[in-house]
């Protein structure tokens, strides 16, 4: 997908949840996994676990075949309108960067069905039969955060930094922090993230679909 204006505004969209309805791990959790599968949130609430671990630990007790792990990844039910809208964005200017806590495994085969090709930083992976979805830290990675894989802070402070307009857009609690960083008409929240931004009187557009967030984008353009 070429543009037809300079790369001058970044969208850094979180994925799961944001550009999918449901997230990865929680689908996880609910079908994949041995009912005899440690807590490993609570862990990672009471600090023993970092959250990367605490996900890197639930993918590993998959207990599954790949056809079932597949199904489980089309269940995240990426928007249908996302290539138009990340096509229409790259027209007018906006470059689309996703930043992910989760796994580039599963992000890569939603993406390339979808037919998008768009920059994404996340935890490379794989999944082996038998021992799950094996996720690792992106040590090559710019980015690279100890505790959550990816450091999505940092993604849009670079942008930043740069002289660029960056909006960005998720729903959970380790996306806070990057919400922060842009202005109020460019921050795009629902979930945890709606209610963490809420309960800090910080304004936001709030989005049921991505789609929604590339319309209220083009519509700023005018």
């Amino acid at each position: 997908m070429s543009t037809s204006a300079p790369l001058e505004k970044v969208l850094v969209s979180d994925f799961d949840g944001t550009m999918t309805s449901h997230d990865f791990y929680k689908l996880v959790i609910e079908s994949l996994l041995p009912s005899d599968t440690p807590n490993y949130w609570a862990e990672y609430r009471a600090g023993a676990l970092t959250h990367f671990e605490a996900l890197k630990r639930y993918f590993g007790a998959i207990n599954a075949n790949t056809p079932e792990v597949l199904a489980v990844v089309d269940q995240m039910e990426l928007d249908s309108e996302l290539p138009a809208a990340v096509e229409a964005l790259q027209r007018t200017g906006w470059k689309v960067v996703v930043t992910s806590a989760g796994c580039k495994w599963y992000i890569h085969r939603l993406l390339a069905m979808a037919g998008v090709d768009i920059e994404v930083h996340a935890n490379p992976g794989r999944f082996e039969p038998g021992e799950g979805l094996i996720m690792e830290l992106p040590l090559d990675s710019p980015y690279l955060s100890q505790t959550l894989g990816i450091d999505k802070a940092r993604v849009v402070r670079t942008y930043l930094e740069a002289g660029q307009t960056v909006a960005f857009a998720g729903d959970g609690f380790p996306d806070a922090e990057s919400a922060r960083l842009v202005p109020g008409d460019l921050r795009f929240a629902r979930g945890d993230l709606a209610n963490v931004l809420a309960s800090e009187g910080l304004t936001f557009h709030p989005f049921r679909t991505w789609a929604d967030i590339a319309r209220i984008l083009l519509k700023r353009e005018g």
